[in-house]
């Protein structure tokens, strides 16, 4: 069936907002997203409009701006940025049913139009013009759109067609992507073709997307295993997906995970105070949703330029959700895989698989299951205080640590300020 879908992107969307809030316009003032307490190694979250023409990045470092750039500098508000995108969200449903929206970020969402154009019997760009003047009315914020035949031709409108039009719109359909866009360079522009894959499909000698489309299926197939699939259906502009597909999937896996970057060089010993405060962290998500693994993994990375990060993982006895079953096994991989002469940065765990606690939760002959019970219900109470007074209303001696990362952690928002 034929369809069309929207994809909307709030421009530079946390800078836009600080300038919203501020009363500036983000297309005529330089201003970065990033916690200047961290000194010139902060990583800028966004960039507005005006600052971006200068050369300046998102993603990129403040010591990395020119120093001849005058330019603002302002500390994230996560959950300012929530409250607009809620804002947006709510403009989407003036026009559109939540059953035709997905939102795949806190700043961009596809919407399937296909039955509304008939509707409000218009075209999809003078729909999508109606919905981008609503959001900058009721936020003040700019959006660019791109229009599709499927979900990746909408977002690869968006993000490679519609930045250089002034209308800040671009519709793609199967003619239109081959003209235009089979030989765009660089390949890393296309969704979900990162530098990894960039780099091997240059390997074989393959450049742009009309490379792409010539080259013989097999070796793809032994280059890239099944994700090979995907890659070949964009090269050609096809997206069997849809926005239903989405809202119906139910993974057969499911994994609780939890990851950060230290701020400075850990050493082993501090780095396991980091490790044991985040396997209480994932320890209460479990228990306040009832599930239970019997498998676990661990990643640590080092400093910058030292050695390869360390990976391990194991499956244990007990299928439990106990702290400290599941500390004591972290523990023996933590021992067993890192490297204790190395300064250390990131640290990554996993419970994986997890399952119902109902169905799946037993212990093997040498458990004192008594004990197990008593801290079942410790760990219950902690989830219902923390629920209602906040996460640092009740901590354990080990936040208190100064290398202890928890109870700031506690206070941000996707590892960014709240407020």
């Amino acid at each position: 069936m034929y369809k069309t879908y929207l994809c909307i992107d709030l421009k530079s969307f946390y800078a836009s907002v600080e300038c919203v809030e501020q009363g500036l316009d983000p297309f005529e003032v330089n201003l970065v997203v990033a916690d200047p307490t961290r000194g010139g190694g902060a990583i800028t979250l966004t960039a507005s409009p005006a600052i971006k023409k200068l050369g300046v990045s998102s993603r990129g470092r403040i010591f990395e701006i020119d120093p001849k750039i005058e330019y603002m500098i302002t500390p994230s508000r996560m959950h300012l940025y929530m409250e607009y995108s809620c804002k947006v969200y709510k403009v989407f449903l003036e026009f559109i049913a939540k059953e035709d929206i997905h939102v795949y970020s806190i700043d961009e969402s596809f919407l399937d139009v296909t039955s509304y154009l008939k509707l409000y019997q218009i075209s999809a760009k003078e729909l999508a013009k109606k919905i981008l003047d609503r959001v900058y009315e009721k936020t003040g914020l700019t959006a660019t759109v791109g229009i599709g035949d499927n979900l990746y031709l909408a977002k690869i409108a968006m993000d490679i067609s519609a930045k250089h039009n002034v209308d800040r719109m671009a519709y793609l359909n199967e003619e239109l992507y081959c003209q235009t866009l089979w030989h765009h360079t660089p390949m890393t522009d296309f969704w979900m073709f990162g530098n990894g894959t960039e780099r091997r499909l240059h390997k074989l000698g393959i450049y742009d997307m009309y490379d792409l489309c010539q080259f013989p299926v097999e070796i793809l197939y032994k280059e890239f295993g099944v994700n090979a699939e995907y890659i070949i259906d964009h090269a050609w502009d096809k997206e069997p997906t849809t926005i239903q597909d989405i809202k119906n999937y139910k993974s057969k896996h499911h994994s609780i995970s939890n990851s950060q970057i230290l701020f400075d060089d850990y050493s082993y010993q501090n780095a396991f105070v980091v490790m044991k405060e985040m396997v209480d962290q994932n320890v209460l998500t479990l228990t306040e949703k009832h599930l239970v693994t019997r498998q676990i993994s661990l990643m640590i990375g080092y400093s910058k330029d030292c050695i390869k990060p360390s990976c391990g993982s194991c499956k244990i006895t007990n299928c439990t959700n106990s702290y400290s079953i599941l500390l004591e096994e972290f523990k023996r991989l933590y021992i067993r895989i890192v490297n204790p002469n190395y300064p250390i940065r990131q640290i990554a765990i996993s419970f994986q698989d997890v399952k119902d606690e109902y169905y799946y939760e037993n212990y093997d002959l040498f458990t004192d299951v008594e004990k197990v019970e008593r801290e079942k219900k410790l760990q219950e109470t902690l989830v219902q205080i923390k629920h209602r007074y906040g996460k640092n209303a009740i901590l354990k001696g080990m936040n208190a640590l100064d290398c202890a990362t928890a109870k700031k952690r506690n206070t941000l928002i996707g590892g960014h300020n709240a407020y």
